[in-house]
């Protein structure tokens, strides 16, 4: 039993290691997203941090509508770089946990 535990940990430790090396790949995965019209254009990391902006002039000429736009295409490069986040977060920690009894967490 004690060897078990002991096993347990390991792959535990393992497991967050694969962890910690997934963020760090996660920065070099980039994100793109254009407004629908691509006058916005907006890249980040899948780890949620922006890398570039790009702006069309004509939308320098109206700040509201410049926000408006900022808005949706943010929003939407944060939920596609969230998506691509957890999902290669999950599938490591999934790998490396622990066959225990009753404790099935990603079915």
């Amino acid at each position: 039993m004690f060897g078990d535990m002991m096993n347990m940990m390991g792959k535990l430790k393992e497991t967050q290691q694969k962890v910690e090396d997934t963020k760090k790949r996660l920065d070099t995965v980039l994100v793109d997203e254009s407004s629908s019209d691509n006058k916005l254009k907006i890249t980040l990391t899948a780890n949620r941090t922006i890398k570039s902006i790009e702006i069309a002039d004509e939308l320098l000429q109206d700040k509201e509508e410049l926000e408006d736009y900022l808005i949706i295409t943010l929003n939407k490069a944060i939920e596609k770089a969230t998506k691509i986040n957890e999902a290669e977060l999950a599938a490591v920690a999934k790998e490396g946990m622990p066959n225990i009894p009753g404790m099935d967490l990603f079915k």
